[in-house]
């Protein structure tokens, strides 16, 4: 029986890359799955997502966005009303005080406008350093890694890191990849954690990235049992990419909401 040398520093390294690679065509449909037009809208998105899924809050923001335009109306909002149309994503009552007060602290700190700064933005009501990332990268166009559970996840079952604590895992895959790449890096790791890599079987067997993942075996290897995992609109070109029959999955994965 032979035992595996540890890998070093470049060759962890370098399987990064590969996996970022192999994302990159595995998903080219990557992209921040909550519905905005502006930083303000993306900020109220990432806030009412808190335990809730994007395709909820995705339902429920036209009319909230409709009705709440500004900084200004947030902050004046009336609490019953506020609290009924986001009722839908859960913990309403906490949402509804941290958007009344981040419309607030908006107004009396920058004038209305949502800052494009990391240290301005981790100062505000309801956005935490993961919030602040997700806006920087998707509404102003600054690198940044968000650390969800999906992501966290992924990275630890691929063994690229061995820390816990997010802000710590953030620097740990940063020092990875290209910082040009950490947006779109993290929009392809979710997309393969919520369409592939699950949290209690993932589709091993219809994984791309078998090869280079120390915790291929986690879920089902068999590739019939492996392809009814798969989810999302996009469920059978994944399988095509691993050269499995799209027939094997389930009609209903391509309408399965993912997690």
């Amino acid at each position: 029986m032979t035992t595996r040398s540890p890998e070093t520093d470049l060759g962890r390294t370098r399987r990064a890359r590969r996996i970022g690679r192999v994302l990159t065509e595995t998903h080219p449909d990557a992209h921040c799955e909550l519905d905005h037009s502006d930083a303000l809208e993306l900020a109220v998105a990432t806030i009412l997502s808190a335990q809730c899924t994007d395709k909820k809050v995705n339902e429920v923001t036209p009319k909230l966005f409709a009705r709440y335009r500004s900084a200004a109306d947030y902050a004046g909002a009336d609490r019953a009303e506020l609290e009924e149309l986001i009722r839908p994503t859960g913990f309403y009552r906490n949402k509804t005080s941290s958007l009344i007060n981040l419309g607030r602290a908006l107004c009396e700190r920058y004038d209305g406008e949502v800052p494009g700064r990391l240290d301005d933005l981790v100062t505000l009501p309801g956005i935490g350093r993961k919030t602040a990332n997700v806006i920087l990268g998707n509404a102003f166009g600054v690198p940044g890694i968000t650390v969800d559970t999906h992501f966290q996840r992924l990275v630890q079952r691929w063994a690229l890191t061995t820390e816990t604590d997010p802000v710590k895992i953030e620097h740990a895959i940063g020092a990875l990849y290209p910082k040009r790449d950490w947006t779109m890096l993290s929009h392809r790791v979710i997309f393969h954690g919520r369409r592939v890599c699950h949290a209690r079987k993932p589709a091993c067997g219809a994984c791309t990235l078998a090869k280079l993942c120390p915790a291929y075996g986690t879920g089902p290897t068999e590739p019939a049992a492996a392809a009814k995992l798969l989810k999302g609109p996009r469920a059978r070109d994944l399988a095509v990419a691993v050269g499995l029959d799209p027939d094997l999955v389930p009609q209903q994965a391509a309408a399965a909401d993912v997690p």
